[in-house]
């Protein structure tokens, strides 16, 4: 069986973690296993390497960006290989171009375009164990890129998906997913199962066990992931197909995310054509738009809101000021002292009074809500930055999420 396992930078932080998860590797192999391992850097690199590019520029180059991160993960590769051919396993390190990773040319978010894969299975006829740097590619100029944070998840489900491999194991810093963070409350319960439509929803409004791009490649090709921790044996959550389970609560997990900015533009002319080169503005420079909300017209006028990640918030900024006679705006606000607080449950859509449950929780808190948005299995409020805490434990009790399992 064909596995393909990823280790977060916490589960290889230390030279001693790493020897663990040489454990895991060797024993999976030592199954009867064929086995391709994917390694984030370690620890804290990537941030130290930002850090460190803060020191020298306030405004790096995004290809040079691309350039010095990927090295975090090719320091992983190359120490978790030595290791296995200490205790004589038969392993190679790739990086992500030597392992065929191609991609688009968005530096520091690039998106995988192809695998090239008969590297991979020429190394995998030889019985050898792969270890791919996970995060990065090559685009068509031959320069190295990075997917974005969290992007190791997407390079395993991706290599996953090309060399048709049973299973994805994720392995973290946590057992599995939760209904909520368990250090925001201590009564979160770990979920045995969560439908990839869930996971989506989670990871994108917030939870950090996954990322967003990782569960939509699982979901496109089917792929089987368990998500679980580095260090202990314990099962973690199974994410799958939603058809394939029951639906016994209509809330699955209640999510929050502080990297959110709202901005407000004042008195927009109401006319065909404006939202479209205001939004195409913001997508042209890679602003990544979430909630959105049009205010009801007056005077052939309407305010547009909108919510996009904190670092973002610069260009966004740019946009607006560029368009705003274009615009008709009288002007702009933006505002980072808040948070998104949601709840995600594919049972939403046969019970009924969600949403109302949902708002008397908050209520009953005093906290009041900035911005709203739904889909089928989810719902999203923006609410200052400090009620994020009380919020989510307010949901949490509201819901009865303490009894998921």
């Amino acid at each position: 069986m064909l596995i393909v396992q990823k280790y977060g930078g916490s589960s290889v932080a230390t030279p001693e973690q790493i020897l663990s998860v040489v454990q895991r590797v060797a024993r999976t192999h030592s199954e009867g296993n064929s086995i391709v391992v994917v390694v984030s850097a370690m620890g804290d690199t990537t941030d130290n390497l930002i850090d460190l590019v803060r020191k020298v520029t306030a405004n790096p180059d995004d290809r040079e960006m691309d350039v010095l991160l990927s090295t975090g993960e090719q320091v992983a590769i190359s120490l978790l290989a030595m290791a296995l051919k200490e205790i004589d396993k038969p392993v190679i390190s790739l990086t992500g171009p030597q392992a065929g990773i191609f991609t688009d040319c968005g530096h520091t978010k690039a998106k995988i375009l192809k695998i090239e894969t008969q590297r991979l299975k020429n190394e995998l006829k030889q019985g050898k164990i792969i270890i791919v740097a996970g995060f990065q590619g090559i685009n068509r100029t031959n320069d190295i890129t990075t997917l974005g944070r969290g992007g190791s998840d997407t390079t395993a489900v991706a290599l996953a998906a090309a060399l048709k491999a049973a299973l994805c194991e994720i392995y973290t810093d946590v057992d599995g997913v939760y209904t909520t963070d368990p250090r925001i409350v201590p009564e979160a319960q770990k979920l045995k199962e969560v439908s990839y439509a869930e996971m989506l929803e989670l990871a994108s409004l917030g939870a950090a066990v996954l990322h967003p791009r990782s569960v939509e490649l699982a979901m496109k090709y089917k792929i089987p992931l368990i998500v679980r921790s580095s260090f202990n044996q314990n099962p973690g959550t199974i994410v799958k197909e939603v058809n394939l389970m029951e639906r016994s609560q209509a809330v699955t997990g209640v999510a929050y995310d502080h990297n959110v900015a709202k901005i407000g533009i004042f008195n927009v002319l109401d006319k065909p054509g404006i939202a479209y080169r205001l939004f195409k503005s913001l997508s042209d420079q890679k602003v990544n738009v979430d909630m959105i909300i049009q205010s009801a017209m007056r005077n052939d006028r309407n305010d547009i809101s909108f919510t996009c990640n904190q670092a973002d918030v610069r260009k966004a900024i740019e946009v607006i000021q560029a368009q705003l006679s274009e615009l008709g705006a009288d002007g702009f606000i933006s505002d980072e002292k808040v948070a998104k607080v949601s709840i995600v449950g594919a049972g939403m859509v046969s019970n009924p009074g969600v949403a109302a449950l949902m708002f008397e929780a908050l209520c009953e808190e005093g906290i009041n809500l900035e911005m709203i948005s739904t889909s089928e299995i989810k719902i999203s409020c923006i609410i200052r930055s400090e009620d994020t805490h009380k919020a989510v434990t307010a949901l949490h009790k509201k819901f009865d999420l303490s009894a998921a399992n």
